[in-house]
């Protein structure tokens, strides 16, 4: 039966590294706008992985303009993921970072990790 499981999983995507909560990474996505396809960059604070099996997940948030917060949730095994770059890497104490959506500005800040 887990033959079976494992066939119909969508592979890893090989360009993603380990992701962590409280990571800065860059996330290039594919776009596709009618027959052309461009590389779309979005810039954030990993505050959520769901690690279920084939359907891994993770949620990066950014302020946009006007202190506007704009989150997106990612497929790990999406092929339409170029490449993740993590940035630096920040000290957390806790899994899920949801407590940053009501926080702007300094309060928003996380302590980067040093290793």
């Amino acid at each position: 039966m887990s033959d079976l499981i494992k066939s119909i999983e969508a592979p890893l995507n090989p360009n993603i590294p380990e992701l962590l909560p409280g990571d800065s990474v860059s996330v290039h996505v594919k776009i596709v706008e009618g027959e052309r396809e461009r590389i779309q960059e979005f810039k954030g604070i990993v505050i959520a992985m769901s690690n279920k099996s084939n359907q891994e997940t993770f949620t990066v948030r950014r302020i946009a303009s006007n202190g506007i917060g704009v989150e997106r949730t990612f497929l790990r095994r999406s092929p339409r993921l170029d490449k993740v770059v993590v940035e630096k890497h920040a000290k957390v104490r806790r899994a899920k970072l949801y407590y940053l959506r009501e926080r702007t500005g300094k309060k928003a800040r996380l302590k980067e990790k040093f290793s």
